[in-house]
């Protein structure tokens, strides 16, 4: 797995120790520590200038801010998952925090297991909040969905974080190439490698908000962006040629008329 397809985490932490100790584990475990700071001044400039797709953040911290306050400056900038990793548990602490809509509040000690566990339920409950719901449909949900939320297709702007092996991976969805479908499996391609997931076409289809998915083939849809040629029966990608239905090759056309 390469750089970019990791979960970037910024660690607050003023302890040396234990923030070597913490960055160390993390990145045994796959995961993409980009930065760390004992302030939140510090924080808040490595959020500014690195892609962060988590913060974890103790709350007693060296300067004029504590981690909740560092927070707060945080996610006005952008919102992101955050995760408080403290020893302080009295009631007015936890009452501030709360204020920030943590994702999960980790006592210290921590155990590695517990870190693991909370950081992707952060990840999957954040872009969970945040995806948009398709406008037909209905916000209750249905089976289809439910498979969506244990498969863990999950999208923020522009990358999707797809679960393989037990790890969420990074995905530029300006990387998809095309998807091809079997049956309830569907298969990734992108520009270095493929994905395949227990979902049908149409699921991903509505789980992802990217227009620049067209589908052309009950079981094909491609980035219209990457299209080098196309006939009346076939879009080419690359060396790869994919079936061009007639049923929905007024709106693959569409796509061109109106770029």
């Amino acid at each position: 797995m390469n750089a970019d397809e990791r979960v970037k985490i910024l660690i607050v932490e003023d302890e040396p120790i234990l923030a070597m100790e913490l960055s160390d584990s993390l990145e045994e475990e796959g995961y993409d520590v980009v930065g760390t700071a004992n302030n939140g001044r510090k924080a808040l400039d490595l959020f500014k200038r690195q892609p962060v797709d988590l913060l974890l953040c103790d709350i007693t911290i060296k300067g004029d801010w504590d981690g909740i306050q560092t927070v707060q400056h945080i996610t006005t900038e952008r919102p992101v998952p955050v995760i408080y990793l403290t020893a302080l548990t009295d009631r007015e602490t936890l009452e501030r925090a709360k204020q920030t809509y943590p994702a999960a509040y980790v006592n210290k000690p921590y155990q590695l297991h517990s870190l693991r566990t909370a950081i992707e339920l952060a990840i999957h409950n954040f872009t969970a909040r945040t995806a948009p719901i398709p406008a037909n449909q209905p916000s209750t949900g249905s089976t289809e969905r439910d498979a969506l939320g244990r498969e863990a297709i999950l999208q923020i702007n522009d990358y999707l974080f797809i679960k393989q092996n037990y790890q969420f991976v990074k995905v530029n969805l300006s990387d998809l190439l095309y998807l091809e479908a079997d049956n309830i499996y569907t298969t990734l391609f992108t520009t270095s490698r493929k994905y395949v997931l227990r979902l049908t076409l149409s699921g991903i289809l509505e789980r992802i908000n990217q227009p620049e998915l067209v589908r052309i083939h009950r079981s094909y849809a491609v980035n219209i962006n990457k299209v080098d040629s196309f006939n009346e029966a076939e879009v080419g990608i690359g060396s790869q040629l994919i079936p061009l239905s007639r049923s929905y090759k007024d709106d693959f056309l569409r796509h061109f008329l109106h770029r």
